[in-house]
């Protein structure tokens, strides 16, 4: 029988390994090993790198997560040869949001959702039940895929507006001012976009799973077969 916290792991492996991982080495390689952006931003893609080439080779198909982390990452690579004026140094922060926010709407374009990935481990918690009744409904129910398309959507939809506002902030308000208040945006931003996801889509979501799971759980009604007097038969 598979555990609660062995189940978790399982569904948050993927998470951990094609965002957490490259996430955190990227700060462990700049701030802890003091490397340049560049160089951190090149050792921090390994992971994402071999975990897309393995899924395209091994399994023949594509990694989403470890691919969009990949994609920010020479997007971030990109943007860091910006030089000089302090304005485009600011600016250049916003096009990690709108990388990763294309990604996502494309991902929703193509059936599918990148932001799955993060959302599935907290509506099935680690236990089986749920995850087995999650994936009938998504192989089964279009409101549960509407949800589903849903969540991502909202990312992706804030993470683009996100960057445009933050645009047009470095050149309409003072440089001293967008030190901050860029900071401020994006994290205003993330917090929406969870509370937004959330009520339009986790809740719909975990209602119909808890209505999945009592319909499993329900036990099969047994036909009543009418019982007819032995005379009657005798006749």
């Amino acid at each position: 029988m598979t555990t609660n916290t062995g189940s978790k792991t399982q569904n948050l492996a993927p998470l951990l390994m094609d965002v957490a991982v490259p996430i955190g080495s990227y700060y462990l390689f700049k701030s802890g090993f003091g490397m340049s952006t560049m160089a951190a931003l090149g050792w921090s893609s390994v992971v994402p790198a071999a975990r897309t080439v393995w899924g395209f080779v091994a399994e023949r198909k594509l990694n989403g997560f470890a691919t969009l982390i990949l994609f920010v990452n020479v997007v971030g690579l990109a943007l860091s040869l910006v030089a000089g004026d302090p304005r485009l140094m600011l600016a250049k922060d916003s096009g990690v949001s709108s990388a990763v926010g294309i990604g996502i709407l494309v991902s929703v374009a193509l059936g599918k959702p990148l932001m799955t990935a993060g959302m599935k481990p907290w509506l099935v918690k680690g236990d089986a039940a749920r995850d087995a009744a999650f994936e009938r409904l998504l192989a089964g129910s279009a409101a549960f895929r509407r949800a589903e398309r849903r969540f991502s959507l909202v990312w992706g939809v804030l993470l683009l507006a996100e960057c445009v506002a933050r645009v047009v902030g470095v050149y309409t308000l003072p440089v001293d001012t967008m030190v901050w208040l860029g900071t401020v945006v994006m994290v205003s931003t993330m917090a929406v976009a969870a509370v937004v996801s959330g009520r339009l889509a986790v809740v719909p979501m975990a209602e119909m799973i808890a209505d999945e799971l009592k319909t499993v759980d329900r036990p099969a009604q047994v036909p009543v077969v009418a019982r007819v007097p032995a005379m009657a038969v005798a006749r």
